[in-house]
This record gives structure tokens, sequence and C-alpha cells, in this order.
């Protein structure tokens, strides 16, 4: 039996019914990073949102293709919302193993329950089951080796550890 969803006068396809390509994403890994953060620089209430920022002055990042350092001078300008979640907007530079310069910018949200956040905000250990910590990065790297990575739709799956945070990053296929 086929299902077909009525959008105004157009009809589209369930899930069921479509190419096995359209009813899932693949993924495959890009690498692992581990940034380094100092304490979180607290600007509080503005006329916008209750903002801070993490400041990144290091971190490592390894996977199969690009392999390197975080480069001092990225930043985290987080947004504390008033349902309890922070979106992150981050701006690093991570350099390779072979000198290349590549820039990595991100839009993220950090959720969870209250008590796991605040113990999060603490510096304790959590599950990372516990909580919802998801990031997508967008690339940009010069001609050459690592130019591919212009045309990557990337996610991440984060996880706050004392130090900092240490993503997993997948390329979306």
């Amino acid at each position: 039996m086929h299902t077909t969803v009525k959008v105004n006068t157009m009809s589209i396809p369930a899930f069921d019914e479509l190419p096995a390509l359209l009813q899932s994403v693949q993924t495959r890994p890009l690498f692992v990073m581990r940034l380094d953060v100092k304490p979180i620089v607290t600007v509080g209430a503005t006329p916008g949102p209750f903002r801070r920022i993490g400041i990144v002055p290091s971190g490592t990042f390894a996977g199969e293709r690009l392999s390197g350092k975080v480069l001092d001078g990225g930043s985290d300008w987080q947004t504390v919302r008033s349902d309890g979640s922070t979106t992150l907007d981050g701006r690093l530079i991570l350099q390779t193993d072979d000198g290349t310069n590549i820039t990595m910018a991100y839009r993220g949200i950090r959720h969870g329950a209250t008590d796991v956040i605040q113990r999060l905000e603490k510096g304790e250990e959590v599950d990372p089951a516990s909580y919802y910590f998801r990031i997508n990065p967008v690339f940009e790297a010069p001609a050459g080796k690592y130019e591919w990575l212009n045309r990557v739709i990337a996610v991440g799956t984060g996880h706050r550890f004392t130090y900092g945070p240490v993503y997993s990053v997948f390329e979306v296929l």
C-alpha cells in the first residue's frame, strides 16, 4: 500500500516510497577534534541574548584524511537561551600536519536536563548520552590537497570534558 501526503495541491510520497538513498543520511568520519578552552568569558545579558565566549588557544584533530593542530585565536560565541539550551557559533583555524591552514566555522546546539547541564557547567564529567551536543562545521581550504573540504557538508557530535570539548566530525555523503 502506498501512502502519500497531500501538501496544498501537490502529493508527495511517504518515506517508505522514496528510493533508499533518500530515506537516510550516510556519513564518513573526517576527524576527532579536541579543543583546549580558557575559562569562559561571560558578557551576560545583552539587549539580545545572554552571551558568553569560549576562547580556544589550542587543540588537535586526527583522522584518516587529515590531522594536525588547532591554532591559537579561535573562539566559540555562545548564546544561552531562555529554554536553557546553548547555541554555539565557533571559528577555528586548523593547521594540518603538512602545514596547510584551513578555516572551520560551525554552528551548534547543546541542551539537556537542567541538572546535567549544571554539572557540565561546573566542569564535572557526565555521560555523553545524557545530553544533546551537535555541530555543523563548514570549511575553507586553499587550492590543493584539501580543497575537497570546500565542497563538504559536515556534522559533529560533541562531549564536554573538564578541559574542553571533543568533537567527532563526519562528512555527509
